[in-house]
């Protein structure tokens, strides 16, 4: 009862910020993602005669809260499958964790199509995307992968994620590696004390189908503005909620004013921020290597980015 699975982070093209559920992860309203490639996170999870539930993360043992949102997903699936085993859990990544890029969406998407297979409960990927959200909200785009949109649904089952466009669609992706501490959970909590939230709420409706309608005619363009829009938006309700998180740092600013500079000589680039200080810069593949050029030029660490696929199972065990 072992397998193995790799999973794409994402990027929030548009965003989702606040939960309505928080032990079910049910967001206020739809979201779309894009997964990147190549980062990927790659899970090997057991199940057998073992003392304890046991999982590490880069080498590190988890426990506490980080043990507690593993459990949160495979107790469910021990549920589903009716299985009365303790778990082994091994969990690495090829990226830096906890900067910005999604590394709990891989993760948690890694472990639930891993775990599910191992259980074994055959179920589809948007099946299981119901299950990887428990352990963290965009792991359920992780899940689905590639042009991803998360319906909030009214209930556990109604909220799940489908792919709305595949890999086949590439754009170009440099990230500005920005590393800054954060709480995604303290984050999505303090929005409700924004008095902008509601302003959000009204709002994300056109945003969704705008960007459905851009991925749909691969307009990179209007993918980046809608993105770009979206993340000042997200982090003015970040910045104005009840504790005031401002999340960016100076070189998050120097990226910013750098892609405008880029745009005002007739390079397509448009930068996008999820909860963190790390900038995505979307562009045409084919502007790649001027927007990192341009973004080194600053002094900042980057990383080059595709369109990845959906979460997928693999032979290649952690142990």
């Amino acid at each position: 009862m072992k397998s193995s699975a790799k999973s794409h982070p994402i990027q929030g093209l548009v965003k989702y910020h606040g939960l309505k559920d928080e032990k079910l992860r049910i967001p206020f309203h739809d979201s779309i993602s894009v997964a990147t490639a190549p980062t990927e996170t790659h899970t090997t999870i057991e199940f057998g005669d073992f003392e304890d539930d046991t999982a590490s993360v880069d080498g590190s043992t988890m426990s506490g809260a980080g043990l507690e949102r593993i459990l949160a997903v495979v107790d469910e699936i021990r549920t589903r499958s009716g299985i009365d085993r303790r778990f082994r859990m091994e969990s690495r990544n090829n990226f830096p964790s906890n900067i910005g890029l999604g590394a709990s969406a891989s993760g948690f998407a890694a472990l639930a199509v891993a775990a599910c297979d191992a259980a074994p409960l055959k179920m589809s990927h948007e099946q299981i995307s119901v299950i990887a959200r428990r352990g963290a909200g965009s792991a359920a785009r992780s899940v689905t992968g590639a042009f991803s949109l998360w319906k909030t649904g009214h209930d556990d089952e109604d909220s799940f994620s489908h792919q709305i466009a595949s890999e086949d669609f590439q754009m170009g992706i440099v990230v500005a590696l920005i590393p800054a501490y954060k709480s995604t959970d303290d984050a999505h909590r303090d929005v409700l004390g924004s008095p902008f939230f509601h302003s959000r709420l009204a709002y994300i409706h056109g945003a969704i189908a705008e960007m459905k309608s851009a991925i749909k005619h691969r307009n990179i363009s209007r993918i980046g503005e809608i993105a770009e829009k979206d993340s000042l938006i997200l982090h003015g309700i970040t910045m104005t909620g009840t504790d005031e998180l401002i999340l960016w740092r100076p070189e998050t600013v120097k990226v910013i004013l750098e892609v405008k500079r880029m745009r005002s000589e007739g390079i397509l680039a448009h930068f996008s921020i999820d909860t963190g200080a790390t900038v995505y810069v979307n562009t045409d593949p084919a502007n790649v290597d001027v927007v990192e050029e341009r973004i080194k030029s600053l002094g900042i660490g980057t990383m080059r980015c595709g369109v990845g696929g959906a979460a997928r199972l693999t032979d290649e065990h952690l142990f």
